[in-house]
């Protein structure tokens, strides 16, 4: 069964970094070389929102809000994604989720909180 297992989060000042982990484990094989993986952000009464996403080939996409302060990034062959994320502001304030999918399986983590404090 595949899992993702997120970690790095914390609390953290205005203009300061973080780097987030997504592993994937349950599969014998490279499957981030097929997947899309994704960070979402949510915060208590909003929707899930995309943050940024690294297609099986490394195409990479962005939010609006966090484009030039973020970085997707990809391990193939350890099944690791990476979210690194500077420049970080109040508003970038939630739970992330790593996201995979792949042909039928749509996964998600279980999510890392990120504080940052003014």
């Amino acid at each position: 069964q595949v899992q993702l297992v997120e970690s790095g989060g914390g609390l953290v000042q205005v203009g300061g970094s973080l780097r987030l982990s997504c592993r994937v484990t349950g599969t014998p094989r490279s499957v981030l070389s097929l997947a899309s993986m994704s960070w979402y952000r949510q915060t208590p009464g909003s929707q899930r929102d995309l943050v940024a996403s690294i297609s099986r080939l490394g195409s990479k996409n962005y939010a609006d809000s966090v484009k030039e302060r973020f970085i997707i990034s990809k391990d193939n062959t350890k099944n690791e994604v990476y979210l690194q994320m500077s420049g970080l502001r109040p508003e970038d304030t939630a739970a992330y989720y790593c996201n995979l999918k792949m042909q039928s399986k749509d996964i998600w983590g279980q999510g890392t909180q990120v504080t940052v404090s003014a």
